[in-house]
């Protein structure tokens, strides 16, 4: 191959060729070969080829000589570094070399310099120099090794190569092991230092990555007595460190014969790199790691006010358990509402499902309840679990069956009674409570008056005049007779006096259905001698609302205590026919006792009538003392007797249905005999309430 030729300064290199700095050329002093001047001062650049040195040869000198060549002289220079000073004249002592003077430097640049004083008596006549561009053996003739393994010449350059298992780094100087790119991602491993346990390479740049499934922090346990490793320098640098990194956090750098971090490094991160860097001195036998997977931990509780099921100590990665609202809280969506749900743990140390709350059960507010208010018990407006309210019966009204009136939220988001009963209560008229202590007594039959309040559960019937109990706020109970042919009676509640003035003031009942007896005969009024089963109910169209004046009396129970004995007192009431024949248009009472039913048998009866044609039945309850005694006018009302149960209420223990004669003793249908059919019958609901 050729190196290069005078023409075109072409330099090459392994074979390619490319336009360089010169490889050869003269330098002459100034005016050579004839005297050089005087106070001359002129400098040459000498560059070759990177990769070449230069020799410098001097064919003439001839320059006026001087104790140090302080007069005249040339410098050959690299840098700042004198290579030589030249001065005096010189000839060649071998015939055969024409070569005076020879410079080689390894760089590929050299300055040379020429200068002279202010005279030259004799004309020396200064130098002639050439230089070539010459191959340099980096290999052995630099001070420092440019290879750490094998250093490699050629013409112009050199390169470097490594042995296996070595390969060449990226500065092209440097052979090192191939220890990078290896990932771990096995739930549990182990990773060596290059060789383990022979002594590792030197030069290493060794990166490992430990990459596990989210959800698992990556714990390393480092070896103590296996580890081995150059020690720090007496500044505490380590030239081979082992370090861990995951992040922002970083352990280490970590050398020498024994490892000193923490028996276990905990990252909390799911990844971490290790890395481990030698130099080109020292080596040891290096390190051993273990590492496994630790999964992230989940608190205690998904929800508050919740059970978790199964219960354990810790709570990890991919555990699954089930969520259990405690009782009385629920957890409401707008979509339903639940009471527990499924979670497992998930990679991020929350809890699938976190964002669901157990909140007490809200019951919402509570229904109304007619005739009754509800006070909060728990606070103003509370209405969720364990909130407690009170159905405040309006007064004249209680609850229909026994109980508290108090309700509670439920953990199940209803209002519940004592009895965890989530029926409303009702609240229905109080009975049989006068709403004015009666006073005095008498005789209907020119009897005493009543007061207002003291029979609130007078009904009158205005034509034909009869009377009736108000039973409840929908229904009157009366005598049947009462209804032969008047199945659409007229009737008023709460009325003390009967006459023009009050009858256009008052305002009447308004009638919804009649409930006649199933047992009662059909007979013209004049000639009927049968009056067995005389007993009718009434249902209202509306409630009627309870007052100071209007109240229902109490129905008895098919018990014994409800079949009065004789001489038990009771009231009787009604607007009937008095002593002098006329009706009363004030409301009269009387307080007669119950009687034998043979009194009421041999009562005189007024004339024509005889009593053998009449029927006497179990039906019938007698009563009088032959002097109070309820009349014409009166049919249909409530006799009234002290409950046996609660002594400050009444029972209508009988509706008054005939008699011989008044003034003596009268017959009074026995309501405890027909408590089933009003039960059946006031059970029955109206049609618009069947509509509703």
């Amino acid at each position: 191959m050729e190196l290069f030729h005078m023409g075109s300064f072409i330099t090459c290199f392994l074979f390619t060729c490319s336009d360089a700095a010169p490889m050869f050329g003269e330098i002459l002093s100034p005016n050579y070969p004839q005297a050089y001047p005087n106070d001359t001062l002129e400098s040459w650049e000498i560059n070759v080829p990177p990769g070449y040195g230069i020799r410098l040869y001097f064919t003439h000198l001839d320059i006026e000589p001087s104790q140090n060549c302080e007069y005249d002289s040339v410098k050959i220079l690299t840098g700042d570094h004198l290579e030589g000073q030249l001065c005096g004249r010189k000839k060649s002592h071998t015939p055969a070399s024409h070569i005076l003077k020879e410079f080689y430097v390894p760089d590929n640049t050299l300055r040379v310099t020429f200068q002279s004083d202010f005279s030259n008596e004799e004309l020396f006549t200064g130098f002639a120099a050439y230089y070539v561009a010459v191959d340099v053996n980096e290999c052995t003739e630099f001070v420092e090794k440019v290879c750490s393994h094998y250093c490699n010449n050629y013409i112009g350059g050199y390169f470097c190569t490594c042995p296996p298992p070595y390969i060449l780094y990226e500065d092209q100087k440097t052979c090192g092991v191939n220890c990078s790119g290896d990932v771990f991602t096995e739930p549990t491993g182990e990773i060596t230092s290059p060789n383990y346990p022979s002594p590792y390479s030197e030069n290493l740049h060794c990166v490992y990555r430990v990459v596990l499934e989210p959800g698992y922090s990556v714990v390393l346990a480092i070896e103590k007595k296996g580890f081995d490793t150059e020690p720090a320098d007496s500044e505490g640098n380590c030239s081979n460190a082992l370090t861990v990194s995951a992040g922002d956090r970083r352990f280490g750098p970590f050398c020498g014969n024994t490892f000193t971090g923490p028996s276990q490094i905990k990252v909390q991160s799911s990844s971490l790199k290790i890395d481990f860097r030698t130099n080109k001195y020292t080596q040891g036998k290096g390190w051993k790691i273990r590492y496994f997977g630790d999964p992230i931990t989940c608190p205690q509780n998904v929800s508050e006010n919740s059970v978790l099921d199964p219960k354990r100590e810790r709570y990890v990665f991919k555990d699954s358990v089930k969520v259990t609202c405690i009782e009385g809280y629920v957890i409401v969506t707008p979509q339903s509402s639940f009471t527990s749900f499924n979670s497992s743990c998930e990679s991020n140390g929350e809890w699938r499902g976190s964002h669901l709350k157990c909140e007490p059960a809200e019951c919402g507010v509570p229904d109304d309840v007619e005739n009754a208010d509800v006070r909060y018990l728990t606070g103003p407006g509370q209405t969720q679990y364990q909130a407690e309210i009170y159905y405040d019966c309006h007064t004249y009204y209680a609850l229909k069956k026994n109980g508290s009136g108090i309700h509670r939220c439920s953990a199940t988001g209803q209002w519940v009674d004592e009895n965890e009963k989530a029926e409303l209560p009702v609240c229905i008229p109080a009975c049989g409570v006068p709403r004015n202590p009666i006073q005095n007594t008498g005789r209907i039959f020119g009897g005493t008056r009543a007061e207002h309040g003291n029979f609130p559960w007078q009904i009158l019937f205005a034509n034909p005049r009869a009377g009736g109990a108000l039973i409840s706020d929908r229904w009157v109970l009366t005598a049947a007779h009462v209804l032969d042919e008047n199945w659409n009676p007229t009737m008023y509640a709460g009325l003390l006096t009967v006459g023009p003035q009050t009858m256009q003031t008052a305002k009447p009942l308004v009638v919804d259905e009649v409930f006649v007896h199933p047992g009662w005969k059909e007979a013209p009024g004049e000639s009927r001698t049968d009056f067995d089963n005389d007993i009718a109910l009434v249902r209202l169209k509306k409630p009627v609302k309870m007052g100071p004046t209007i109240s229902t009396i109490c129905l008895p129970s098919a018990s014994p205590e409800y079949d009065p004995p004789e001489r038990t007192l009771g009231y009787i009431t009604g607007w009937g026919r008095t002593e002098d024949r006329s009706r009363s248009v004030i409301l009269r009472k009387a307080w007669i006792p119950v009687a034998n039913m043979e009194q009421c048998r041999r009562a005189k009866p007024e004339s024509p009538l005889d009593l053998s044609a009449y029927r006497f039945t179990d039906n019938m309850i007698c009563a009088g003392d032959g002097h109070g005694d309820s009349c014409s006018g009166d049919a249909g009302g409530a006799y009234a007797i002290v409950d046996p149960h609660k002594e400050t209420r009444y029972y209508v223990a009988g509706l008054v249905s005939w008699g011989a004669k008044c003034g003596t003793y009268g017959l009074y249908t026995k309501v405890a005999n027909y408590v089933e059919w009003i039960a059946e019958v006031m059970s029955r609901q109206p049609a618009e309430e069947e509509d509703e």
